[in-house]
Protein backbone atom coordinates (compact mmCIF):
# COMPACT_ATOMS: atom_id res chain seq x y z
CA UNK A 1 0.00 0.00 0.00
CA UNK A 2 1.16 3.52 -0.80
CA UNK A 3 -0.42 4.58 2.50
CA UNK A 4 2.33 2.66 4.31
CA UNK A 5 4.76 5.29 3.02
CA UNK A 6 2.72 8.18 4.41
CA UNK A 7 2.65 8.86 8.13
CA UNK A 8 2.67 12.66 8.01
CA UNK A 9 2.04 15.27 5.26
CA UNK A 10 5.76 15.76 4.56
CA UNK A 11 5.87 12.19 3.26
CA UNK A 12 3.73 13.20 0.28
CA UNK A 13 6.76 14.94 -1.22
CA UNK A 14 8.36 11.53 -1.75
CA UNK A 15 5.49 10.23 -3.88
CA UNK A 16 5.09 10.34 -7.64
CA UNK A 17 1.87 11.61 -9.18
CA UNK A 18 0.76 8.05 -9.93
CA UNK A 19 1.42 7.08 -6.31
CA UNK A 20 -0.64 10.01 -5.04
CA UNK A 21 -3.53 8.93 -7.25
CA UNK A 22 -3.26 5.41 -5.84
CA UNK A 23 -3.11 6.91 -2.35
CA UNK A 24 -6.43 8.67 -3.04
CA UNK A 25 -8.02 5.32 -3.90
CA UNK A 26 -6.63 3.73 -0.73
CA UNK A 27 -7.91 6.58 1.44
CA UNK A 28 -11.37 6.18 -0.10
CA UNK A 29 -11.38 2.48 0.64
CA UNK A 30 -10.50 3.13 4.30
CA UNK A 31 -13.23 5.76 4.65
CA UNK A 32 -15.92 3.55 3.10
CA UNK A 33 -15.11 0.62 5.40
CA UNK A 34 -14.89 2.69 8.57
CA UNK A 35 -17.96 4.85 7.99
CA UNK A 36 -20.07 1.84 7.10
CA UNK A 37 -18.87 0.14 10.29
CA UNK A 38 -19.51 2.95 12.79
CA UNK A 39 -21.51 5.57 10.88
CA UNK A 40 -20.46 9.08 9.92
CA UNK A 41 -20.07 11.41 6.95
CA UNK A 42 -19.55 9.46 3.75
CA UNK A 43 -20.16 11.65 0.69
CA UNK A 44 -18.33 14.82 1.80
CA UNK A 45 -15.17 12.91 2.69
CA UNK A 46 -15.08 10.87 -0.51
CA UNK A 47 -15.36 14.01 -2.60
CA UNK A 48 -12.52 15.96 -0.98
CA UNK A 49 -9.75 13.32 -1.02
CA UNK A 50 -7.71 14.72 -3.93
CA UNK A 51 -8.02 18.31 -2.71
CA UNK A 52 -6.82 17.26 0.75
CA UNK A 53 -3.77 15.48 -0.67
CA UNK A 54 -2.94 18.48 -2.85
CA UNK A 55 -3.38 20.96 0.03
CA UNK A 56 -1.01 19.00 2.25
CA UNK A 57 1.44 18.59 -0.64
CA UNK A 58 1.64 22.34 -1.32
CA UNK A 59 1.17 23.88 2.11
CA UNK A 60 2.77 23.13 5.47
CA UNK A 61 -0.04 23.29 7.99
CA UNK A 62 2.31 23.39 10.93
CA UNK A 63 3.10 26.96 9.84
CA UNK A 64 0.31 27.66 7.34
CA UNK A 65 -3.19 27.31 8.82
CA UNK A 66 -6.31 25.61 7.50
CA UNK A 67 -9.85 25.88 8.88
CA UNK A 68 -12.40 23.25 7.84
CA UNK A 69 -16.02 24.32 7.57
CA UNK A 70 -18.22 21.98 9.63
CA UNK A 71 -15.24 19.61 9.33
CA UNK A 72 -17.45 16.77 8.12
CA UNK A 73 -14.91 16.47 5.28
CA UNK A 74 -11.84 16.09 7.51
CA UNK A 75 -11.35 12.29 7.41
CA UNK A 76 -8.72 12.36 4.61
CA UNK A 77 -6.97 15.17 6.51
CA UNK A 78 -6.85 13.02 9.64
CA UNK A 79 -5.48 10.03 7.74
CA UNK A 80 -2.65 12.18 6.41
CA UNK A 81 -1.81 13.86 9.74
CA UNK A 82 -0.75 11.00 11.96
CA UNK A 83 -4.14 9.46 12.67
CA UNK A 84 -4.44 6.77 10.03
CA UNK A 85 -4.51 4.07 12.75
CA UNK A 86 -8.06 5.27 13.46
CA UNK A 87 -8.98 4.19 9.92
CA UNK A 88 -6.77 1.17 9.25
CA UNK A 89 -7.48 -0.69 12.50
CA UNK A 90 -11.14 -1.43 13.34
CA UNK A 91 -10.20 -1.55 17.03
CA UNK A 92 -9.31 2.16 16.77
CA UNK A 93 -12.36 3.28 14.78
CA UNK A 94 -13.66 5.28 17.76
CA UNK A 95 -10.25 6.61 18.78
CA UNK A 96 -10.63 9.94 16.97
CA UNK A 97 -13.48 12.40 16.69
CA UNK A 98 -15.45 12.73 13.47
CA UNK A 99 -14.55 16.42 13.44
CA UNK A 100 -11.35 18.42 13.67
CA UNK A 101 -10.01 18.43 17.21
CA UNK A 102 -6.94 20.36 18.44
CA UNK A 103 -6.64 17.89 21.32
CA UNK A 104 -5.80 15.19 18.74
CA UNK A 105 -3.33 16.97 16.50
CA UNK A 106 -1.45 20.22 16.02
CA UNK A 107 -2.71 20.14 12.44
CA UNK A 108 -6.25 20.88 13.72
CA UNK A 109 -6.73 24.54 14.58
CA UNK A 110 -10.36 24.51 15.79
CA UNK A 111 -12.90 22.07 17.14
CA UNK A 112 -15.86 22.72 14.86
CA UNK A 113 -18.96 20.82 13.81
CA UNK A 114 -21.46 23.52 12.87
CA UNK A 115 -21.65 25.02 9.44
CA UNK A 116 -20.69 28.31 7.76
CA UNK A 117 -18.04 29.29 10.33
CA UNK A 118 -14.74 28.68 8.53
CA UNK A 119 -14.39 32.00 6.71
CA UNK A 120 -15.03 34.05 9.85
CA UNK A 121 -12.63 31.92 11.88
CA UNK A 122 -9.97 32.07 9.18
CA UNK A 123 -10.38 35.83 8.81
CA UNK A 124 -9.69 36.19 12.52
CA UNK A 125 -6.62 33.97 12.24
CA UNK A 126 -5.35 35.96 9.25
CA UNK A 127 -5.84 39.27 11.03
CA UNK A 128 -4.02 37.98 14.13
CA UNK A 129 -1.17 36.83 11.88
CA UNK A 130 -0.95 40.32 10.41
CA UNK A 131 -0.97 41.96 13.83
CA UNK A 132 1.91 39.69 14.88
CA UNK A 133 3.91 40.53 11.75
CA UNK A 134 3.91 36.99 10.33
CA UNK A 135 3.30 36.00 6.72
CA UNK A 136 2.10 32.39 6.45
CA UNK A 137 -0.92 31.25 4.42
CA UNK A 138 -4.39 31.01 5.97
CA UNK A 139 -6.96 28.81 4.22
CA UNK A 140 -10.69 28.31 4.76
CA UNK A 141 -12.15 25.17 3.15
CA UNK A 142 -15.91 25.57 2.73
CA UNK A 143 -18.51 23.61 0.77
CA UNK A 144 -21.08 25.22 -1.49
CA UNK A 145 -23.87 24.09 0.87
CA UNK A 146 -22.28 25.93 3.79
CA UNK A 147 -22.24 29.15 1.77
CA UNK A 148 -26.00 29.48 2.36
CA UNK A 149 -25.44 30.19 6.06
CA UNK A 150 -25.54 33.80 7.20
CA UNK A 151 -22.15 33.68 8.89
CA UNK A 152 -20.55 32.63 5.61
CA UNK A 153 -21.84 35.81 3.94
CA UNK A 154 -20.63 37.90 6.86
CA UNK A 155 -17.23 36.20 6.72
CA UNK A 156 -16.89 36.73 2.97
CA UNK A 157 -17.81 40.39 3.33
CA UNK A 158 -15.12 40.96 5.95
CA UNK A 159 -12.45 38.67 4.48
CA UNK A 160 -12.56 40.54 1.18
CA UNK A 161 -11.29 43.68 2.91
CA UNK A 162 -8.11 42.07 4.23
CA UNK A 163 -5.11 43.56 2.46
CA UNK A 164 -3.20 40.33 3.06
CA UNK A 165 -3.21 36.59 2.43
CA UNK A 166 -6.39 34.61 2.91
CA UNK A 167 -7.36 31.75 0.57
CA UNK A 168 -10.95 30.54 0.54
CA UNK A 169 -11.36 27.17 -1.15
CA UNK A 170 -14.98 26.74 -2.25
CA UNK A 171 -15.58 23.00 -2.62
CA UNK A 172 -18.52 23.05 -5.03
CA UNK A 173 -20.19 19.68 -5.62
CA UNK A 174 -23.61 21.23 -6.38
CA UNK A 175 -25.03 19.78 -3.18
CA UNK A 176 -25.74 20.67 0.40
CA UNK A 177 -26.96 17.68 2.40
CA UNK A 178 -29.81 17.66 -0.10
CA UNK A 179 -30.03 19.89 -3.15
CA UNK A 180 -28.97 23.52 -2.72
CA UNK A 181 -31.56 26.27 -2.35
CA UNK A 182 -31.19 30.01 -2.81
CA UNK A 183 -30.20 32.66 -5.33
CA UNK A 184 -26.49 32.17 -4.68
CA UNK A 185 -26.61 28.81 -6.39
CA UNK A 186 -27.77 30.16 -9.73
CA UNK A 187 -24.52 32.16 -9.80
CA UNK A 188 -22.43 29.14 -8.80
CA UNK A 189 -24.09 27.21 -11.62
CA UNK A 190 -23.27 30.01 -14.08
CA UNK A 191 -19.67 29.90 -12.93
CA UNK A 192 -19.51 26.11 -13.37
CA UNK A 193 -21.14 26.21 -16.81
CA UNK A 194 -18.81 28.99 -18.02
CA UNK A 195 -15.78 27.48 -16.28
CA UNK A 196 -15.49 30.54 -14.07
CA UNK A 197 -15.87 33.12 -16.83
CA UNK A 198 -19.45 34.31 -16.19
CA UNK A 199 -19.87 38.09 -16.13
CA UNK A 200 -21.80 37.80 -12.89
CA UNK A 201 -19.46 36.59 -10.17
CA UNK A 202 -20.42 37.06 -6.55
CA UNK A 203 -16.85 36.58 -5.35
CA UNK A 204 -15.36 39.14 -7.73
CA UNK A 205 -18.16 41.54 -6.84
CA UNK A 206 -17.07 41.35 -3.22
CA UNK A 207 -13.46 42.06 -4.20
CA UNK A 208 -11.79 38.64 -4.27
CA UNK A 209 -9.21 37.49 -6.76
CA UNK A 210 -11.02 34.50 -8.29
CA UNK A 211 -9.81 31.19 -9.77
CA UNK A 212 -11.91 28.31 -11.08
CA UNK A 213 -10.91 24.65 -11.49
CA UNK A 214 -13.27 22.38 -13.37
CA UNK A 215 -11.39 19.20 -12.44
CA UNK A 216 -11.58 19.47 -8.67
CA UNK A 217 -10.71 15.79 -8.23
CA UNK A 218 -7.52 16.01 -10.30
CA UNK A 219 -4.51 16.00 -7.96
CA UNK A 220 -2.05 17.34 -10.53
CA UNK A 221 -4.20 20.33 -11.46
CA UNK A 222 -5.07 21.01 -7.81
CA UNK A 223 -1.40 21.11 -6.92
CA UNK A 224 -0.72 23.51 -9.79
CA UNK A 225 -3.56 25.79 -8.66
CA UNK A 226 -2.51 25.80 -5.02
CA UNK A 227 1.11 26.50 -5.92
CA UNK A 228 -0.01 29.41 -8.10
CA UNK A 229 -1.86 31.17 -5.27
CA UNK A 230 0.42 30.21 -2.39
CA UNK A 231 1.86 33.21 -0.52
CA UNK A 232 -0.17 35.80 -2.48
CA UNK A 233 -0.77 38.89 -0.36
CA UNK A 234 -4.48 39.49 -1.01
CA UNK A 235 -7.84 37.68 -0.55
CA UNK A 236 -8.43 34.83 -2.99
CA UNK A 237 -11.31 32.48 -3.77
CA UNK A 238 -10.47 29.13 -5.35
CA UNK A 239 -13.66 27.65 -6.78
CA UNK A 240 -13.15 23.91 -7.36
CA UNK A 241 -15.78 21.63 -8.89
CA UNK A 242 -15.74 18.22 -7.15
CA UNK A 243 -17.92 15.11 -7.11
CA UNK A 244 -19.65 14.29 -3.82
CA UNK A 245 -19.38 10.61 -2.94
CA UNK A 246 -16.65 10.01 -5.55
CA UNK A 247 -15.47 6.43 -5.74
CA UNK A 248 -18.62 4.84 -4.29
CA UNK A 249 -21.19 4.45 -7.04
CA UNK A 250 -24.24 4.37 -4.79
CA UNK A 251 -23.04 7.53 -3.01
CA UNK A 252 -22.40 9.29 -6.32
CA UNK A 253 -25.95 8.55 -7.47
CA UNK A 254 -27.76 9.03 -4.15
CA UNK A 255 -25.78 11.95 -2.75
CA UNK A 256 -28.40 12.98 -0.21
CA UNK A 257 -28.81 9.59 1.47
CA UNK A 258 -25.05 9.06 1.63
CA UNK A 259 -24.09 12.45 3.05
CA UNK A 260 -24.15 10.84 6.50
CA UNK A 261 -25.02 7.23 7.18
CA UNK A 262 -25.76 4.94 10.09
CA UNK A 263 -23.60 1.88 10.77
CA UNK A 264 -24.34 -0.96 8.38
CA UNK A 265 -26.26 1.20 5.91
CA UNK A 266 -24.22 -0.15 3.03
CA UNK A 267 -23.90 -3.79 2.11
CA UNK A 268 -20.41 -3.66 0.66
CA UNK A 269 -21.13 -6.73 -1.45
CA UNK A 270 -24.20 -5.49 -3.30
CA UNK A 271 -24.71 -1.81 -2.37
CA UNK A 272 -28.12 -2.45 -0.78
CA UNK A 273 -29.58 -0.23 1.93
CA UNK A 274 -31.49 -1.32 5.00
CA UNK A 275 -35.06 -0.23 5.64
CA UNK A 276 -36.08 2.21 8.36
CA UNK A 277 -38.76 1.38 10.92
CA UNK A 278 -41.59 3.68 12.03
CA UNK A 279 -40.75 6.17 14.77
CA UNK A 280 -41.74 9.64 15.99
CA UNK A 281 -40.07 11.14 12.93
CA UNK A 282 -42.16 9.17 10.45
CA UNK A 283 -45.34 9.81 12.46
CA UNK A 284 -44.63 13.54 12.42
CA UNK A 285 -43.81 13.53 8.72
CA UNK A 286 -47.06 11.72 7.93
CA UNK A 287 -48.98 14.30 9.97
CA UNK A 288 -47.36 17.19 8.09
CA UNK A 289 -48.13 15.63 4.70
CA UNK A 290 -51.76 15.15 5.69
CA UNK A 291 -52.14 18.73 6.91
CA UNK A 292 -50.49 20.15 3.80
CA UNK A 293 -52.95 18.17 1.69
CA UNK A 294 -55.90 19.49 3.73
CA UNK A 295 -54.87 23.13 4.06
CA UNK A 296 -53.06 25.21 1.41
CA UNK A 297 -51.78 27.63 4.07
CA UNK A 298 -49.75 24.96 5.87
CA UNK A 299 -46.06 25.05 4.89
CA UNK A 300 -43.13 22.93 6.05
CA UNK A 301 -39.74 24.59 6.52
CA UNK A 302 -36.28 23.22 7.20
CA UNK A 303 -32.75 24.61 7.12
CA UNK A 304 -30.69 22.36 4.91
CA UNK A 305 -31.10 19.09 6.83
CA UNK A 306 -34.27 17.48 5.40
CA UNK A 307 -33.22 13.89 6.05
CA UNK A 308 -33.40 14.35 9.82
CA UNK A 309 -37.14 14.99 9.56
CA UNK A 310 -38.05 12.50 6.85
CA UNK A 311 -38.41 15.24 4.24
CA UNK A 312 -37.05 13.01 1.47
CA UNK A 313 -37.36 13.55 -2.29
CA UNK A 314 -40.78 11.92 -2.35
CA UNK A 315 -42.03 14.21 0.41
CA UNK A 316 -40.63 17.32 -1.26
CA UNK A 317 -42.18 16.44 -4.60
CA UNK A 318 -45.57 15.73 -3.06
CA UNK A 319 -45.87 18.97 -1.05
CA UNK A 320 -44.51 21.19 -3.82
CA UNK A 321 -44.55 24.91 -3.03
CA UNK A 322 -45.82 24.20 0.49
CA UNK A 323 -42.24 23.40 1.42
CA UNK A 324 -39.20 25.65 1.79
CA UNK A 325 -35.61 24.64 2.38
CA UNK A 326 -33.90 27.90 3.36
CA UNK A 327 -30.41 26.40 3.24
CA UNK A 328 -28.14 26.45 6.26
CA UNK A 329 -29.93 29.49 7.65
CA UNK A 330 -31.91 28.78 10.82
CA UNK A 331 -31.93 32.47 11.71
CA UNK A 332 -33.71 33.31 8.47
CA UNK A 333 -36.03 30.32 8.92
CA UNK A 334 -37.38 31.69 12.20
CA UNK A 335 -37.97 35.19 10.82
CA UNK A 336 -39.43 33.73 7.61
CA UNK A 337 -41.82 31.57 9.65
CA UNK A 338 -42.80 34.56 11.78
CA UNK A 339 -43.64 36.53 8.64
CA UNK A 340 -45.68 33.64 7.27
CA UNK A 341 -47.64 33.31 10.51
CA UNK A 342 -48.20 37.05 10.90
CA UNK A 343 -49.90 37.11 7.51
CA UNK A 344 -52.13 34.09 8.09
CA UNK A 345 -50.14 31.06 6.96
CA UNK A 346 -49.39 28.06 9.19
CA UNK A 347 -45.64 27.40 9.15
CA UNK A 348 -44.10 24.25 10.61
CA UNK A 349 -40.36 24.68 11.11
CA UNK A 350 -38.40 21.48 11.78
CA UNK A 351 -34.95 21.88 13.35
CA UNK A 352 -32.37 19.74 15.11
CA UNK A 353 -31.83 20.72 18.76
CA UNK A 354 -28.13 21.46 18.28
CA UNK A 355 -28.91 23.96 15.50
CA UNK A 356 -31.46 25.91 17.56
CA UNK A 357 -28.46 27.67 19.09
CA UNK A 358 -28.10 29.75 15.93
CA UNK A 359 -31.60 31.20 16.28
CA UNK A 360 -31.68 32.87 19.69
CA UNK A 361 -32.01 36.49 18.57
CA UNK A 362 -34.66 35.62 15.99
CA UNK A 363 -36.60 33.51 18.50
CA UNK A 364 -36.63 36.43 20.90
CA UNK A 365 -37.08 39.43 18.60
CA UNK A 366 -38.64 38.29 15.33
CA UNK A 367 -40.83 35.55 16.76
CA UNK A 368 -41.74 35.80 20.43
CA UNK A 369 -41.76 39.58 20.77
CA UNK A 370 -44.29 39.58 17.92
CA UNK A 371 -46.10 36.51 19.31
CA UNK A 372 -46.33 34.90 15.86
CA UNK A 373 -48.15 31.54 16.04
CA UNK A 374 -45.69 29.19 14.34
CA UNK A 375 -45.10 25.51 15.07
CA UNK A 376 -41.44 24.65 15.72
CA UNK A 377 -40.49 20.98 15.94
CA UNK A 378 -37.28 20.29 17.86
CA UNK A 379 -35.64 16.97 16.99
CA UNK A 380 -32.99 14.90 18.79
CA UNK A 381 -33.28 16.94 22.01
CA UNK A 382 -31.68 15.02 24.84
CA UNK A 383 -28.55 13.62 26.43
CA UNK A 384 -26.51 11.52 24.01
CA UNK A 385 -23.04 10.21 23.35
CA UNK A 386 -22.56 12.69 20.52
CA UNK A 387 -19.49 14.68 19.63
CA UNK A 388 -19.17 17.93 21.62
CA UNK A 389 -20.09 19.91 18.50
CA UNK A 390 -23.49 18.24 18.17
CA UNK A 391 -24.82 18.05 21.72
CA UNK A 392 -28.59 18.44 21.92
CA UNK A 393 -28.97 19.19 25.63
CA UNK A 394 -29.21 22.99 25.53
CA UNK A 395 -32.59 23.57 23.86
CA UNK A 396 -34.73 23.54 27.03
CA UNK A 397 -33.12 26.51 28.79
CA UNK A 398 -32.63 28.28 25.46
CA UNK A 399 -36.22 28.04 24.24
CA UNK A 400 -38.27 27.83 27.41
CA UNK A 401 -37.17 31.09 29.02
CA UNK A 402 -38.29 33.48 26.26
CA UNK A 403 -41.60 35.30 26.94
CA UNK A 404 -44.64 34.18 24.88
CA UNK A 405 -43.01 30.90 23.84
CA UNK A 406 -44.85 27.69 24.70
CA UNK A 407 -42.60 24.63 24.70
CA UNK A 408 -44.38 21.25 24.87
CA UNK A 409 -43.01 17.78 25.66
CA UNK A 410 -45.22 14.86 24.59
CA UNK A 411 -44.72 11.36 25.98
CA UNK A 412 -46.71 9.22 23.52
CA UNK A 413 -47.65 9.13 19.86
CA UNK A 414 -51.22 10.15 20.65
CA UNK A 415 -50.17 13.04 22.90
CA UNK A 416 -47.70 14.21 20.27
CA UNK A 417 -50.35 14.21 17.54
CA UNK A 418 -52.76 16.08 19.83
CA UNK A 419 -50.15 18.77 20.47
CA UNK A 420 -49.47 19.08 16.74
CA UNK A 421 -53.19 19.53 16.05
CA UNK A 422 -53.45 22.12 18.81
CA UNK A 423 -50.45 24.08 17.64
CA UNK A 424 -51.71 24.40 14.07
CA UNK A 425 -55.19 25.51 15.18
CA UNK A 426 -54.26 28.05 17.86
CA UNK A 427 -53.26 31.63 17.03
CA UNK A 428 -52.14 33.01 20.41
CA UNK A 429 -48.49 31.94 20.76
CA UNK A 430 -45.48 30.46 19.00
CA UNK A 431 -45.34 26.81 20.01
CA UNK A 432 -42.35 24.48 20.03
CA UNK A 433 -42.71 20.72 20.44
CA UNK A 434 -39.81 18.58 21.62
CA UNK A 435 -40.05 15.40 19.56
CA UNK A 436 -39.52 12.38 21.86
CA UNK A 437 -36.19 10.64 21.40
CA UNK A 438 -37.28 7.34 22.94
CA UNK A 439 -38.86 4.45 21.06
CA UNK A 440 -42.36 5.11 19.80
CA UNK A 441 -44.96 4.63 22.55
CA UNK A 442 -48.60 4.27 21.51
CA UNK A 443 -51.54 3.86 23.90
CA UNK A 444 -54.15 3.51 21.17
CA UNK A 445 -56.28 6.12 22.97
CA UNK A 446 -56.96 9.44 21.23
CA UNK A 447 -55.65 12.44 23.15
CA UNK A 448 -56.73 16.09 23.14
CA UNK A 449 -54.76 19.21 24.05
CA UNK A 450 -56.03 22.77 24.46
CA UNK A 451 -54.99 26.16 25.80
CA UNK A 452 -56.39 25.20 29.19
CA UNK A 453 -53.72 22.46 29.30
CA UNK A 454 -50.80 24.90 29.00
CA UNK A 455 -48.95 24.91 32.34
CA UNK A 456 -51.32 22.24 33.64
CA UNK A 457 -49.53 19.06 34.67
CA UNK A 458 -51.22 15.68 34.32
CA UNK A 459 -51.21 13.29 37.27
CA UNK A 460 -51.09 9.88 35.63
CA UNK A 461 -50.69 7.76 38.79
CA UNK A 462 -51.78 9.10 42.18
CA UNK A 463 -49.68 8.21 45.21
CA UNK A 464 -48.16 9.87 48.24
CA UNK A 465 -44.97 10.92 49.98
CA UNK A 466 -42.88 11.25 46.78
CA UNK A 467 -43.92 12.93 43.53
CA UNK A 468 -42.06 12.15 40.32
CA UNK A 469 -42.32 14.69 37.50
CA UNK A 470 -40.94 13.11 34.32
CA UNK A 471 -40.60 15.46 31.36
CA UNK A 472 -41.11 14.20 27.81
CA UNK A 473 -39.02 11.12 27.04
CA UNK A 474 -37.98 10.94 30.69
CA UNK A 475 -41.56 10.36 31.78
CA UNK A 476 -40.81 6.71 31.14
CA UNK A 477 -37.74 6.87 33.35
CA UNK A 478 -40.07 8.32 35.98
CA UNK A 479 -42.33 5.29 35.64
CA UNK A 480 -39.35 3.01 36.22
CA UNK A 481 -38.38 5.02 39.31
CA UNK A 482 -41.92 4.70 40.67
CA UNK A 483 -41.77 0.92 40.28
CA UNK A 484 -38.33 0.79 41.90
CA UNK A 485 -39.56 2.86 44.86
CA UNK A 486 -42.48 0.49 45.33
CA UNK A 487 -40.27 -2.58 45.20
CA UNK A 488 -37.31 -1.34 47.26
CA UNK A 489 -38.90 1.08 49.75
CA UNK A 490 -42.57 0.17 49.69
CA UNK A 491 -43.51 3.71 48.63
CA UNK A 492 -46.35 4.31 46.18
CA UNK A 493 -45.16 7.52 44.54
CA UNK A 494 -47.22 9.96 42.48
CA UNK A 495 -46.26 10.05 38.80
CA UNK A 496 -46.78 13.27 36.85
CA UNK A 497 -46.52 14.14 33.14
CA UNK A 498 -45.93 17.94 32.99
CA UNK A 499 -46.46 18.19 29.20
CA UNK A 500 -45.36 21.86 29.19
CA UNK A 501 -41.73 22.91 29.63
CA UNK A 502 -42.21 26.67 29.75
CA UNK A 503 -44.14 26.94 33.00
CA UNK A 504 -45.29 25.13 36.13
CA UNK A 505 -48.68 24.08 37.43
CA UNK A 506 -48.70 26.15 40.60
CA UNK A 507 -52.01 24.75 41.84
CA UNK A 508 -50.86 21.15 41.52
CA UNK A 509 -47.46 21.86 43.06
CA UNK A 510 -49.16 23.60 45.98
CA UNK A 511 -51.49 20.63 46.52
CA UNK A 512 -48.53 18.24 46.63
CA UNK A 513 -47.50 19.85 49.92
CA UNK A 514 -50.42 18.17 51.67
CA UNK A 515 -49.19 14.58 51.47
CA UNK A 516 -45.75 14.64 49.81
CA UNK A 517 -42.30 15.18 51.30
CA UNK A 518 -40.14 15.00 48.18
CA UNK A 519 -40.57 16.10 44.58
CA UNK A 520 -38.12 14.86 41.97
CA UNK A 521 -37.86 16.21 38.43
CA UNK A 522 -36.41 14.31 35.49
CA UNK A 523 -35.38 16.06 32.26
CA UNK A 524 -33.38 14.99 29.23
CA UNK A 525 -31.22 18.12 29.10
CA UNK A 526 -28.98 20.35 31.22
CA UNK A 527 -30.24 21.35 34.64
CA UNK A 528 -28.93 24.93 34.63
CA UNK A 529 -31.83 27.10 33.48
CA UNK A 530 -33.92 24.02 32.78
CA UNK A 531 -37.35 22.73 33.67
CA UNK A 532 -36.53 21.30 37.11
CA UNK A 533 -35.21 24.62 38.38
CA UNK A 534 -38.64 26.15 37.79
CA UNK A 535 -40.15 23.59 40.15
CA UNK A 536 -37.38 24.14 42.72
CA UNK A 537 -37.90 27.89 42.55
CA UNK A 538 -41.63 27.46 43.18
CA UNK A 539 -41.06 25.59 46.43
CA UNK A 540 -38.33 27.98 47.55
CA UNK A 541 -38.15 28.17 51.35
CA UNK A 542 -41.04 25.75 51.92
CA UNK A 543 -40.37 22.42 53.69
CA UNK A 544 -40.73 20.49 50.42
CA UNK A 545 -37.49 18.82 49.35
CA UNK A 546 -36.78 18.88 45.63
CA UNK A 547 -34.27 16.80 43.69
CA UNK A 548 -33.50 17.78 40.08
CA UNK A 549 -32.12 15.10 37.76
CA UNK A 550 -30.62 15.94 34.38
CA UNK A 551 -27.31 16.73 32.73
CA UNK A 552 -24.50 18.83 34.12
CA UNK A 553 -23.46 21.95 32.22
CA UNK A 554 -20.52 20.60 30.24
CA UNK A 555 -19.33 19.80 26.73
CA UNK A 556 -19.38 16.03 27.03
CA UNK A 557 -17.38 14.80 24.05
CA UNK A 558 -18.34 11.41 22.60
CA UNK A 559 -18.95 9.98 26.07
CA UNK A 560 -21.02 6.75 25.96
CA UNK A 561 -24.63 7.35 26.98
CA UNK A 562 -24.51 4.72 29.73
CA UNK A 563 -21.52 6.50 31.26
CA UNK A 564 -23.34 9.84 31.16
CA UNK A 565 -26.45 8.36 32.77
CA UNK A 566 -24.31 7.02 35.61
CA UNK A 567 -22.44 10.33 35.91
CA UNK A 568 -25.72 12.24 36.18
CA UNK A 569 -27.49 9.63 38.36
CA UNK A 570 -30.09 9.00 35.66
CA UNK A 571 -30.80 5.35 36.35
CA UNK A 572 -33.71 4.13 38.43
CA UNK A 573 -31.32 2.57 40.95
CA UNK A 574 -29.20 5.70 41.47
CA UNK A 575 -32.26 7.95 41.66
CA UNK A 576 -33.84 5.77 44.34
CA UNK A 577 -30.56 5.76 46.28
CA UNK A 578 -30.52 9.58 46.19
CA UNK A 579 -34.13 9.67 47.38
CA UNK A 580 -33.35 7.17 50.14
CA UNK A 581 -30.47 9.33 51.39
CA UNK A 582 -32.77 12.26 52.19
CA UNK A 583 -35.84 10.41 53.46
Amino acid sequence: MILNKVDMPKDLKNLSMNEMETLADEIRELIIKKVNAIGGHMGPNLGIVEATIALHYVFNFLSDKIVFDVSHQCYPHKILTGRKDGYTNPENYLKYSGYTAPSESEFDLFQVGHTSTSISLATGVAKARDLKGKNHNVIALIGDGSLSGGEAYEGLNNAATLASNIIIVVNDNDMSIAENHGGLYSNLKQLRVTKGRANNNIFKALGFDYYYLEEGNNIKKLIELFEEVKDKNHPIVLHINTKKGKGLSVAEVNKEAFHWILPGTLDLKNDEEFTITEDYTSVTCDFIKRKINEDKTVIAINAGTPGIFGFDKSFRKKVGNQYTDVGIAEEHAIAYASGLAKYGAKPIFAVMSSFVQRTYDQLSQDLCLNNSPITMLVYWGGISGADATHLCVFDIPLISNIPNMVYLAPTTKEEHLAMLEFSLKQTKHPIAIRIPTCELVSTGKKEFFDHIDINKFKVTEQGEKIAIIGLGSFYWLGKQVKEELKEKLGINATLINPRTITGVDEELLENLKENHEIVITLEDGILDGGFGEKVTRFYGASPMKVLNFGAKKEFADSVPLEELYNRYHLTKELIVEDIKSIL
